[in-house]
């Protein structure tokens, strides 16, 4: 469950800060047993996996973040120190700033 408090009325005092919804699906999944998804400014690699971690929600939404950065599940996978499973045509995509997120890569002839 994708657990929103909505914020489309000029008339809600919703006070905004990073992860601000998040206690809803917590809450949600604590109470009633079900997977949640947690949304509310979750900007940071580091945030969102701690709010999986923590165990609380099971999945995290983003939209801003992917707006503002359409890369950010590489920049995430790199901050994080992951790799990411590419297929060969992104190989010469990657980003610059983190050379090994591809893993182990190979250019040449074809």
């Amino acid at each position: 469950m994708d657990a929103s408090s909505g914020g489309v009325s000029p008339l809600q005092q919703i006070p905004l800060s990073s992860g601000y919804q998040v206690p809803f699906a917590e809450a949600i999944r604590r109470d009633a047993g079900i997977p949640t998804i947690a949304v509310g400014l979750i900007n940071a690699p580091h945030e969102a996996e701690a709010i999986i971690a923590e165990g609380r929600a099971d999945l995290v939404a983003m939209g801003r973040a992917f707006l503002y950065n359409p890369h950010w599940a590489w920049t995430a996978a790199a901050d994080l120190g992951a790799t990411v499973k590419a297929p060969p045509q992104y190989w010469r995509a990657f980003p610059r700033h983190a050379k090994n997120l591809f893993g182990e890569t190979h250019f040449g002839a074809r």
